[in-house]
């Protein structure tokens, strides 16, 4: 059996959510190039700073559509599955049985771009799966959806 990308994509709205998330590190790191400039100039040439210009600058805009073509989801009656990712992807399956904890949060940008996250706490090592760039409405519905499902269902969630 072939493993499969997930049925649902995140809302397109996720882009500009991490559109700013990427712009907020660029002004971190920027602001500590120019710290380190401005106490120890490290005599870089002209085109070195362009092109480090262009490269934050890309990261900006090339990683939140990256991200957003990766970012998939899906729930089935069985198990809920998503895929992450945009350096490296990773597709985990958390089945509903194993369930614990369904949460929703929302972000100062997110509530602003009208999205939501959901996370799905197992007892997995890996770490709880997490669905980022939802839209709020949807989100909340998921919510209710899952804890609904992995509660009819028979297991321990261990």
């Amino acid at each position: 059996m072939n493993l499969r990308e997930p049925a649902q994509q995140v809302s397109a709205r996720a882009r500009w959510l991490w559109a700013g998330g990427a712009l907020a590190q660029v002004v971190v790191a920027a602001g500590a190039l120019v710290v380190v400039e401005w106490v120890s100039p490290l005599d870089l040439p002209w085109w070195a700073w362009v092109l480090l210009g262009v490269a934050l600058a890309s990261y900006v805009v090339v990683v939140p559509q990256w991200r957003y073509l990766v970012h998939r989801w899906e729930v089935t009656d069985t198990a809920v599955y998503t895929q992450t990712g945009w350096w490296a992807r990773e597709r985990r399956i958390a089945p509903m049985s194993r369930i614990q904890t369904v949460d929703h949060a929302e972000g100062a940008l997110a509530r602003l771009l009208g999205l939501a996250t959901v996370t799905v706490t197992t007892a997995s090592a890996a770490g709880a799966l997490e669905i980022a760039g939802l839209d709020a409405v949807r989100a909340r519905q998921l919510v209710d959806e899952l804890t609904l499902k992995a509660d009819a269902v028979e297991g321990d969630a261990t």
